[in-house]
């Protein structure tokens, strides 16, 4: 059984709720539902969703780099629009980061997330090589 590696985000909600921010088994990295959390702790890009979803994918980098891989790494991303006529704005946040990498993709909407303020979330899968 390959090790597992979970990867926190410091969050204090990780404990409470039992995740983390990612989880690498072998060469497989699960990135949980990534809000568009500035570093000062408040919502990034109130009202826009562009730099919603930019913020969303920098967090998730953060966390493969930290087990060890890159958004080169992703095969497959889910983005959850609270409004889906927002679609436009975060894919093309999405093609700046994925435009050469192309993993698998999906866009949804959803009734709401946690945070009314947070426009989208993210979730990412990524296989590192070996």
């Amino acid at each position: 059984m390959p090790q597992r590696q979970n990867v926190s985000s410091g969050s204090k909600f990780e404990p409470i709720i039992g995740f983390s921010r990612a989880v690498r088994v072998g060469n497989h990295i699960s990135v949980s539902g990534t809000a568009p959390i500035g570093a000062d702790g408040k919502v990034a890009g109130p009202g826009d969703a562009y730099l919603q979803t930019r913020r969303c994918i920098e967090i998730a980098a953060g966390a493969l780099e930290k087990a060890g891989a890159s958004l080169k790494d992703v095969v497959r991303s889910r983005v959850m629009l609270t409004n889906i006529k927002d679609w436009e704005a975060a894919a093309t946040a999405h093609g700046e980061f994925f435009g050469e990498i192309r993993p698998a993709c999906t866009f949804v909407q959803i009734a709401a997330l946690i945070d009314p303020a947070w426009l989208v979330e993210m979730e990412f899968d990524a296989i590192v090589a070996e």
